[in-house]
């Protein structure tokens, strides 16, 4: 049998295995007749993304169930690819134009859209490259982007049919606008976050009367502008003799009248608000029930406009400070308040959204919810945890319009021509393909749409349009509906709800029945890891210091709703890697038997022929083994993992390899330690794929990786947990047993004498049959058991499970040493007690001293009463 190097090298394994695989499309799947498929989807990283935390989360995720899956006999197929992420990507690419001195509209659209191609040639697979390298077993040939030119005709297909049904359309309405990306944004690329503002009270006069005025209350004065009314709630009392009226619009000086809408709150500021239908969307429905006009003041990147009279030209906020200036001197200003509220950032960029008046085009999204709003509540897409459920009802019941369309470059071009040969009202061509001429006038004069298509209207097709569709074809038959998908929460609506939604109007199917809503990954304060902040850990720093190994099992066992994550915390995969492999290492250099003798199967050796630590061991790995496939069949990783490390680093390494050290001769105790070690290295594997494929292959029991071997057999027969109870008993004693040696500065190695007394005659009998196994473990020169023993003098006692045992100590100590050398210790203890305790109830010390000085010393007083319990249990048990 091959011998294990010394020591784990990570790094070495790692790139080894990486290349096997790959080299081998060992994770390829086809579509097979009488296979049970099992398939995922990656949620598809941008291109320009690199690896972090929160990929590595779910990846590994994904990684761990269609490893597992795969093991258990699955047609499993784990589809990868990436997003080309339109505002982002250009963005990007724009940044590096920009440092030329140039912009896209230098280049021109054709040109920048080349560079763009060439960037993502050049940098759009790394991520890929990345997860290739945490271990990730994604079907790597059938890799797609989604600007393929198969899924590019996907795209086109479904905005085509969707507009042809009714359910896509062109229309001015208020949008969400970046004045940086100058882009429109949906209501979900529009972040909202809490910002301390101010709200201005503006004087606008009456027509009539110059010294009247109407106050209004606003966070935007910049806006008024564009004012084409102020509106009152028709029930206010105080405003009813107003309505109708006209006012003098400040600044601007035009005539508005005061208009009555039920949609004022009359508490709100004076319960006069000011209606500019151009820049938002309360006031832009106004605008529609009044028949208003529509003033736009702005210019698509935020700068104001020739409606903006004396103010053309300024920034918007630049615009807000001078317009506050301009009516503090025309006395127009009444008062500003504090004024806490929630306003819009890209969620690229992050500049404040403009709400902005502009042609786009709309996705009407309640004829498509309403049978996703239905599978879910059947049950037929289930949400883990099942909170999101709600959460993912809620907005679906409120669910508004989606605006598709885009004013960047980088992305699907919207599949609409117009003929400019024929009435504006009626140019409009939508079609898959370029038409060649007019259907109504037969004219040439054709020109297509400027923008492209939102990013999610690419991927909310990502479960099928990956297989092929709108092709019929066997992968998309035999891997759709897929299964599982793992992503993150702030996604639920960006992404999940529409692949539902469209899942069920173009595959007439739910795309996947459970989805599996992670934590967030945060720092030990409990703060979201982001670049902004400082406080994000890269996992490629963490994969070089510690391995991918160290990092899956890391993230995954201190993961649960959120997981709080330090570098230190990623010791833990490591260390255990590290004694998966020294176990291994142990066992092989042991075991002399043949293969043929060693691969007969643990689950079919005779109980009768083993001993009760070899028995105890089976149980404990089969009870293992069920409790890990019911935890992953729950979407609870972490509870496997530590069912895992539990069993193998607790239970096999610590206490069973140390049992049978003296005794690997024999050959069942050689087929039980090498027939758990190779069902846990199966077990592990998910988790861990890299330390154990190496460890796998030097066992030398397949030349197959373990990747593709069959998922360990369950033996029921062979858990007995009342075996499992007895064995504990004898765990316990001698883990007391240990406790007496430290206490009394017993050597580990030092022989000594031990007497059992117990009552019920079957604990005297566990004692006995197993007094070989307590004498190796304890180095017990001389084990007695005897009847109703009470009391041995010069001796520490303890009891366990109503065994009672007697280590004497005069032969291996200095009694009268030990006992002066432990009232010492407790004087000194109690001495230091003393004076924390007084600190603790200074008044003046617990208002001066900072709190976490406070709760370090209230944790030193706590362990020191601990200390002072022991030593008086140690020397009231000797006396």
């Amino acid at each position: 049998m091959p011998e294990l190097s010394t020591r784990f090298n990570f790094q070495e394994v790692e790139k080894k295995w990486t290349r096997t695989w790959l080299e081998n499309n060992i994770f390829h799947a086809e579509a097979q007749d009488g296979k049970d498929p099992y398939s995922i989807v990656i949620p598809p990283p941008n291109v320009t993304g690199i690896l972090h935390m929160g990929h590595a989360l779910n990846n590994t995720l994904q990684d761990i169930i269609i490893r597992y899956k795969r093991m258990q006999g699955h047609q499993t197929c784990w589809m990868p690819g990436t997003d080309h992420a339109g505002i982002a990507t250009q963005n990007v690419v724009e940044k590096s134009l920009a440092k030329e001195g140039k912009s896209r509209h230098d280049l021109g659209r054709e040109e920048l859209l080349k560079r763009l191609w060439d960037w993502k040639q050049k940098y759009g697979d790394t991520i890929i490259n990345q997860l290739k390298g945490l271990g990730a077993s994604c079907d790597w040939p059938r890799t797609r982007f989604t600007m393929d030119d198969g899924y590019s005709q996907a795209v086109k297909e479904v905005f085509v049919r969707l507009y042809e049904k009714g359910l896509i359309y062109r229309g001015q309405y208020i949008i969400n606008w970046c004045p940086r990306c100058q882009t429109a944004l949906s209501d979900e690329e529009a972040e909202h976050q809490e910002h301390q503002g101010a709200l201005y009270h503006i004087r606008y006069p009456l027509k009539d009367d110059k010294d009247t005025f109407v106050v209004v209350a606003t966070t935007r004065p910049e806006t008024m502008l564009g004012d084409t009314a102020v509106a009152v709630n028709p029930d206010d009392a105080r405003y009813k003799d107003l309505i109708g009226k006209t006012l003098i619009l400040p600044i601007i000086e035009r005539e508005i009248p005061v208009i009555a809408d039920a949609f004022v709150d009359p508490e709100f500021g004076t319960g006069a608000v000011k209606v500019t239908p151009a820049h938002d969307p309360n006031d832009f429905a106004m605008g529609q029930r009044h028949n208003l006009e529509f003033v736009n003041i702005m210019h698509p990147n935020g700068v104001l406009n020739e409606n903006a009279g004396d103010y053309a030209g300024y920034d918007r906020f630049e615009a807000r400070e001078a317009i506050i200036e301009n009516l503090e001197e025309l006395k127009l200003l009444d008062k500003v308040d504090q004024h806490s509220h929630a306003v819009g950032h890209c969620y690229r960029c992050h500049t404040v959204v403009e709400p902005y008046l502009s042609q786009q085009w709309f996705v009407k999204m309640k004829p498509l919810a309403g049978p996703a709003i239905k599978a879910v509540k059947e049950g037929r897409v289930k949400f883990i945890p099942e909170w999101w459920t709600k959460v993912y009802l809620n907005w679906m019941e409120n669910i508004r319009d989606w605006c598709i369309s885009r004013q960047i470059w980088w992305g699907h071009r919207i599949p609409v021509w117009y003929c400019r040969d024929c009435p504006q009202e009626d140019n409009l061509i939508v079609a898959k393909e370029p038409p060649k001429k007019c259907p109504r006038c037969q004219g040439t004069n054709l020109t297509q749409d400027e923008d492209v298509l939102d990013t999610w209207f690419s991927s909310w097709l990502w479960p099928f349009a990956t297989f092929g569709w709108p092709q019929n074809n066997p992968d998309l038959n035999f891997f759709y509906p897929t299964n599982s998908l793992f992503t993150a929460s702030e996604i639920i609506f960006f992404w999940v709800a529409r692949m539902i939604m469209a899942g069920l109007e173009f595959m007439g199917d739910i795309p996947f029945t459970d989805v599996y809503i992670h934590g967030t990954v945060r720092d030990t304060q409990g703060r979201k890891m982001s670049k902004s902040l400082g406080n994000a850990i890269d996992p490629l720093e963490i994969i070089d210091t510690y391995g991918a190994d160290a990092l899956r099992f890391s993230l995954i066992i201190n993961s649960g709703q959120d997981l709080y994550i330090s570098k230190e915390k990623f010791e833990i995969g490591r260390n255990f890697a590290n004694k998966i492999w020294n176990a291994a290492r142990l066992v092989m250099m042991n075991t002399s038997l043949d293969t043929a003798t060693l691969t007969q199967g643990i689950e079919e050796l005779d109980l009768n022929a083993l001993d009760l630590a070899d028995q105890w061991i089976l149980s404990k790995l089969y009870s293992c083994l069920a409790g890990v496939e019911q935890a992953i069949g729950n979407y609870r990783f972490s509870e496997a993992e530590n069912l895992i490390y539990d069993f193998f680093w607790g239970h096999y390494c610590d206490w069973y390899l140390e049992i049978i050290k003296n005794r690997f001769a024999q050959k069942e105790t050689q087929q039980v330690a090498f027939g758990v070690l190779a069902t846990s290295i199966k077990m592990i594997h998910p988790f861990m794929p890299f330390v154990t494929e190496e460890i796998w292959q030097h066992l030398n029991l397949d030349a197959a990786c373990v990747s593709v071997q069959p998922w360990p057999k369950g033996a029921p027969t062979k858990i007995n947990k009342d075996l499992e109870a007895q064995m504990q008993i004898l765990l316990d004693i001698v883990t007391h047993i240990r406790n007496v040696k430290t206490e009394w500065n017993i050597k580990p190695n030092q022989e000594i004498d031990c007497y059992f007394t117990a009552r019920a005659k079957d604990k005297k009998q566990l004692i006995e049959d197993n007094a070989g196994m307590l004498q190796d473990l304890l180095k017990i020169k001389a084990l007695k058991v005897q009847d109703d023993l009470k009391a041995l003098p010069n001796s520490a006692s303890g009891i366990v499970d109503l065994i009672k045992f007697f280590v004497p100590l005069g032969d291996v100590i200095d009694i009268a040493r030990e006992k002066e050398r432990m009232q010492t210790q407790m004087t000194q203890f109690t001495k230091a007690q003393e004076g924390l305790a007084k600190r603790l109830s200074n008044k003046s010390f617990l208002a001066k001293a900072p709190q976490d000085v406070v709760a370090k010393e209230k944790e030193r007083l706590d362990t020191l009463k601990v200390k002072i319990q022991e030593i008086t249990k140690t020397i009231k048990n000797l006396n």
